[in-house]
């Protein structure tokens, strides 16, 4: 049975924000793969400055040790569907959703400054899009529209309650 729920998408879909409440709601531990990685290997922008290679090996680490978690929303990033052994250790215990919201939303939220893969301006959002939505709609289990936050919340926790009655 997969207990988890996992989400997936672009940095500034909203991850953080919606699984912190589906954590409140469903009264599920909450988990952040960036916020992990930088209680226990140190700041990601310090982390991209050896390289993005590397920065992915520890976000491998993290995805697998977080992975085993039961009951917990999993906030990931954006980055997580480049490497196949990231999802294929989420989807071992956890129903992915990919939030997937428009980049002229995203754009108007999103501090650059805290973000390495927009060190060179917020178009590369469009680039970003065009590489990964393949890989997220491969990957998801749900794909959900999270341009209205509370809708997308509701409909997670409506599959997420459908699909935990269904299990014996």
């Amino acid at each position: 049975m997969k207990s988890n729920i996992v989400l997936i998408g672009l940095m500034g879909c909203g991850k953080t924000t919606i699984g912190r409440k589906l954590s409140k709601l469903l009264n599920m531990p909450f988990v952040d793969v960036d916020q992990y990685i930088e209680q226990h290997y140190g700041l990601i922008t310090k982390l991209f400055e050896k390289g993005e290679d590397y920065f992915r090996d520890i976000e491998c680490k993290a995805v697998e040790s977080l992975s085993k978690n039961e009951n917990s929303i999993i906030s990931t990033g954006g980055g997580v569907v480049l490497r196949k052994e990231n999802m294929t250790w989420l989807k071992k215990n956890g129903l992915v959703f990919y939030l997937d919201r428009p980049i002229r939303d995203i754009i108007s939220t999103v501090n650059p400054e805290t973000r390495p893969l927009l060190k060179n301006g917020k178009e590369v959002l469009y680039k970003l899009k065009k590489e990964r939505e393949p890989l997220y709609l491969r990957y998801c289990d749900y794909h959900i529209n999270a341009s209205a936050m509370e809708k997308a919340i509701s409909e997670i926790i409506s599959i997420y309650n459908q699909y935990q009655e269904r299990i014996p």
